[in-house]
């Protein structure tokens, strides 16, 4: 149960959106429900000076800053929606990805001597102020003993202090939520909270940040549209965090996308396809791509940074995945429909081709459209009116996907206002079809299934160790294994034949 402090501070966060006038924006009062117009103006009344200062985005990135770091990833989720928000209010909220106040170096320096057990000097010709400061931690170019240029990063203190108050506060949220919201319960608030959560008490060791860098980076190397910086680990340790500096500008940088020579209509495909390669293929993707994360250099490079945040697909959620966007790059609805209910993402009392005629509902609209001329956040809403019609809930297994895949839709359409998404998938999701829905493939998972299950099975007819003798469910073990060795060579040689 969350205490009554956590209680408090969701009262505070409250009184703080309120005060900025940031929770119901009068400018758009005209939009509300009546009810709502009416609740807008009496809370108007207790709203402050900082609620007359700014636009509404202004207003919502200063109280989100105050609420703490939870409230800012928030932020920065929205922040890369100028298609759904509005590009002026998108612009608004930007500064919460790399441009909050620092704090001061003097304490950044203290805790990397203190996390690397060493003195500056032995590990740095020098370290500079902070270049970049977001909710958790921030940036400080530096060069090493051996001349290459690195950047560090130091978490900020008492930070972790502050994410447990956010913890506390969210679950309340939720569980609210939860209880006085029966049309939200479908969304699954507790496990929502409990996934963020647990997301972001990852980020607070860097230790863990290095090991999913390094992991992605091998991970990109094989595609080649994304890249990352090289992990320098004898300056690795739980609060601090050091890196090769990475290539390019910062895409929170409104000049990198004016850079000479870059095509940015590469780029944006770029971005898409290594989200998709990384999910899809390995099974693990960078989870925090938005502006202040990704670097890009001339003609269509992109380098990300931040690996806090690493998302990971089993092997049936990337499978369903592949035939879901398979199926609507085709336009087979029947089958992006029949894929949802063998997921289980739609109950089974409901009926498939209902659903497919909802899908093609909100599918044929958008196809051979140019992305500018699609209203997104019609689009959105049209999906949730649906996953409502069909009782679909939040798996909580795929909140940090389907965030990603918002942030990445959202980036690259502001990269390239035309960006086709189904047309940079395409590569992608047709290589992954072609490979592991294959005739051979099939044949292969087979075997290996049959292997486990004969191996399964081996076990079982063994006698308990200290009765090693030959009976005849010794010899039904060894008559197992011969059937396995025929069935494997088989697949094997079928496997060669399609191959």
């Amino acid at each position: 149960m969350a205490g009554p402090g956590a209680l408090l501070r969701l009262i505070g966060a409250g009184w703080t959106l309120v005060r900025n006038d940031a929770l119901l924006p009068r400018e758009l009062d005209g939009l509300y429900p009546q009810g709502v117009q009416i609740l807008s103006r009496i809370l108007r009344v207790f709203s402050g000076r900082e609620a007359r200062q700014g636009r509404p985005g202004e207003r919502l990135a200063r109280a989100l800053e105050r609420l703490g770091p939870v409230a800012i990833k928030l932020g920065q989720l929205l922040s890369t929606r100028a298609d759904i928000f509005g590009g002026q209010f998108a612009e608004d909220l930007s500064r919460l990805k790399d441009r909050l106040p620092p704090f001061p170096t003097a304490l950044a320096v203290a805790e990397v001597e203190r996390g690397l057990s060493k003195p500056m000097d032995t590990i740095f010709q020098s370290f500079g102020e902070a270049v970049a400061a977001a909710s958790l931690a921030q940036a400080h170019e530096a060069v090493l003993a051996d001349g290459r240029k690195v950047a560090v990063k130091v978490l900020r203190p008492n930070i972790e202090r502050r994410v447990a108050d956010d913890a506390a506060v969210l679950t309340l949220a939720a569980r609210l939520v939860e209880r006085w919201a029966p049309a939200a319960r479908r969304l699954e608030p507790m496990k929502f909270a409990a996934t963020v959560l647990r997301a972001t008490e990852l980020e607070l060791d860097l230790r863990l940040e290095a090991a999913g860098a390094d992991e992605l980076g091998e991970v990109m190397a094989e595609d080649g549209y994304m890249a990352a910086p090289t992990i320098v680990w004898e300056g690795v340790g739980k609060r601090v965090l050091t890196m090769e500096w990475a290539k390019g500008r910062p895409l929170s940088d409104p000049a990198a996308l004016e850079e000479p020579g870059l095509d940015r209509k590469a780029l944006a495909e770029n971005l898409t396809r290594a989200f998709l390669s990384q999910a899809l293929d390995h099974g693990v993707f960078h989870a925090d791509l938005h502006e202040g994360n990704l670097f890009v250099a001339p003609p269509a490079q992109v380098t990300a940074i931040d690996f806090g945040i690493v998302g990971r697909l089993g092997v049936p959620e990337r499978r369903y995945l592949a035939e879901i966007l398979w199926g609507f790059l085709q336009r087979d609805y029947q089958r992006v429909a029949q894929v949802h209910f063998d997921a289980g993402y739609v109950p089974s009392e409901h009926s498939v081709a209902a659903f497919a005629q909802a899908l093609r509902a909100v599918g044929e609209p958008v196809f051979g459209r140019a992305a500018s001329e699609v209203a997104m956040s019609r689009v959105l809403t049209q999906l949730f009116e649906i996953t409502a019609l069909f009782d679909m809930r939040l798996r909580p297994e795929l909140v940090l996907l389907q965030k990603t895949m918002m942030t990445v839709e959202g980036v690259a359409r502001r990269i390239d206002p035309d960006h086709d998404i189904w047309g940079a998938s395409e590569p992608v999701v047709r290589r992954w079809i072609a490979r592991e829905l294959s005739p051979a493939t099939r044949v292969k998972r087979l075997a290996g299934e049959a292997e486990q299950a004969i191996r399964n099975l081996a076990r079982l007819t063994e006698p308990p160790i200290a009765a090693v003798v030959v009976t005849p469910e010794r010899h039904g073990s060894a008559l197992a294994w011969f059937a396995l060795g025929a069935l494997v060579a088989g697949a094997a040689f079928l496997a060669g034949l399609l191959l």
